[in-house]
């Protein structure tokens, strides 16, 4: 056997090995890229749970306003009993 012939096969063996090693990469590559969008899904779908569990505006302002009258006749009886 020559020397053109080992180098031959040594680089056969070589871009075997690393086409293997590239189809494994690949693989992988699909399988993270199918994950990915199993998980950008859930995501989406927590994103739309937590947007309907937000306070409306109207429901907050009437909450307010509901604290604040409690408020002012707390403060209209403290006053009361500090004038005695």
């Amino acid at each position: 056997m020559d020397t053109q012939t080992i180098i031959n096969i040594l680089l056969g063996l070589v871009a075997f090995f690393g086409g293997v090693w590239v189809k494994g990469l690949s693989d992988s590559m699909k399988s993270l890229s199918l994950t990915d969008k199993e998980l950008v899904e859930k995501v989406q779908a927590i994103e739309l749970l937590v947007a309907g569990k937000y306070v409306k505006r109207e429901e907050l302002k009437a909450f307010e306003d509901a604290l604040f009258k409690k408020l002012d006749r707390i403060e209209s009886k403290i006053d009361g009993k500090a004038d005695k």
